[in-house]
């Protein structure tokens, strides 16, 4: 089952802008290690869930999967062979939007080879460059 939000306040929204980098989520805070973003992109629901089967599969429900990132936004298509015109069009999906440095996968519980491996997989589903991330530890 694809994410989606419960309810919104508004249906449609406007495309926006996605620039700079990252300023919250840049950081592995719930896993050992994590998946950040190199790129700016919009992450679908379908692939949020491709990726979060991919990682399940590879660990064989061995340690602990969180993912960061969440789709809110939703994008709208026109049917094929329609005039211009006529109105916005309904709701195809649900996106996340990415910037660079979002951590948007974490997996805790596992080695790091093991947790590399994962990471590749769920890299390979994504539309974006990524990079594996390791937990910064405090002296505290």
């Amino acid at each position: 089952m694809a994410l989606m939000p419960k309810r919104v306040k508004y249906r449609k929204h406007q495309r926006g802008k996605m620039k700079g980098n990252a300023s919250r989520c840049n950081y592995v805070a719930f896993g050992d290690f994590g998946l950040q973003s190199l790129g700016t992109s919009w992450i679908t629901a379908r692939q949020i869930e491709a990726g979060r089967v991919a990682a399940t599969h590879f660990l064989r429900r061995e340690g602990k999967v969180y993912i960061r990132i969440f789709p809110h936004k939703s994008y709208t298509s026109t049917p094929l062979e329609t005039r211009m015109g006529k109105g916005k069009g309904e709701i195809e999906g649900w996106v996340a939007c990415v910037k660079p440095g979002t951590v948007m996968f974490e997996i805790g519980g596992v080695p790091e080879d093991i947790a590399r491996g994962a990471m590749a997989r769920v890299a390979a589903k994504l539309p974006i460059r990524c990079r594996f991330t390791t937990r910064r530890h405090s002296i505290a």
